[in-house]
């Protein structure tokens, strides 16, 4: 076994880390499985704490550009409190519950260009290091899956996914940032619209589906955004027919006029309540952009031309810039 990482901020011999996850992807609200594997290092350590954190990188939109980062969405203790003698292996296995609103990173197996990692943090006698990272590979829950296969047999094609820090008005977000799925139009609706884009935002209840709308301007009009939230039950997947619906949400974007609303969308579905008011933006094509026109359904591939982006050196370069920039700040 490889241990990935010396703890340097801990000394020149101190103890290393190697976080294995189990195999295949976690689905959002899922288990994620796996365990974490130290090897001592020359002397004796007292391990206080071994954290566990969720991190992604995210876009941000500042006055006249576009930045990238990493941003902790979930943080979890796992274990601690006990002595690594001099070169002994010890083993920590966990389970843990991930958020809701964690963003798909794959669509029938195939990469979206979204990263996400594990980052393990070891504390030793009050000293912290992030010793190890690995990838994570997140694949939709059956309600996003019926809703993007939609997509894709009423000829919808993927063009990216990205993430972008900050909250989508009127809606339940609990995480800091969203997830957006840029999605081109079939031939039926290319004279309306330019683009959608959706977001899902899961609950264990159901999710709500937000739907942005680049509407292309007419004769005596400019173009301008619609935007639509729907919200759909788990327990709806198997009796809906999801190439009516989502048909339905785009005709009414596309008779809308650019206000915001909400519809509930079969029986069973959830209440929805305001708990952030930030405004509301939408961005271009992030890391790993697709090439456009690639499908979303099974039957054309989904994503398969997608440019697959190198995820564990991406995220691996977004850590080491934030821990610079912590060693920055702690000096």
């Amino acid at each position: 076994m490889v241990f990935k990482k010396l703890l340097g901020s801990l000394g020149v011999g101190g103890p290393s880390v190697d976080t294995v996850l189990d195999a295949g992807p976690v689905v959002p609200g899922g288990m994620l499985t796996g365990r974490v594997n130290l090897l001592g290092g020359q002397a004796d350590a007292d391990i206080e704490q071994i954290t566990l954190d969720l991190v992604a990188r995210v876009e941000a939109e500042g006055h006249d550009e576009e930045t990238e980062g990493t941003v902790v969405f979930d943080r979890v203790t796992i274990g601690g409190g006990f002595r690594l003698t001099e070169g002994a292996e010890f083993t920590v296995p966990f389970a843990l519950t991930v958020p809701w609103e964690t963003p798909l990173t794959e669509l029938y197996g195939q990469p979206l260009g979204v990263v996400l990692g594990v980052r393990t943090e070891l504390a030793v006698a009050g000293a912290r290091d992030k010793g190890d990272l690995d990838p994570l590979s997140v694949s939709p829950l059956p309600v996003q899956e019926a809703v993007l296969e939609a997509f894709g047999q009423l000829g919808w094609g993927f063009r990216a996914a990205d993430l972008e820090l900050g909250h989508i008005g009127g809606t339940g977000q609990r995480l800091p940032f969203y997830q957006e799925l840029e999605l081109t139009p079939p031939s039926g609706y290319a004279h309306a619209l330019n683009e959608i884009e959706v977001t899902f935002l899961a609950t264990p209840e159901g999710m709500e589906v937000v739907i942005e709308a680049d509407k292309r301007g007419g004769l005596f009009s400019d173009g301008h955004d619609a935007l639509n939230r729907f919200t759909v039950s788990h327990h709806n997947v198997p009796h809906m027919d999801w190439n009516a619906e989502v048909d339905r949400w785009i005709r009414q974007l596309v008779e809308s006029r650019g206000a915001h609303s909400a519809h509930h969308s079969g029986h069973g579905s959830y209440g929805h309540h305001d708990t952030h008011h930030d405004s509301h933006h939408r961005s271009g094509p992030g890391t790993g952009a697709v090439v456009a026109g690639a499908a979303v359904g099974v039957a054309a591939g989904v994503v398969g031309g997608m440019v697959a982006a190198e995820i564990v050196d991406e995220i691996g370069d977004a850590v080491e810039g934030e821990e610079e920039d912590e060693g920055s700040e702690e000096e």
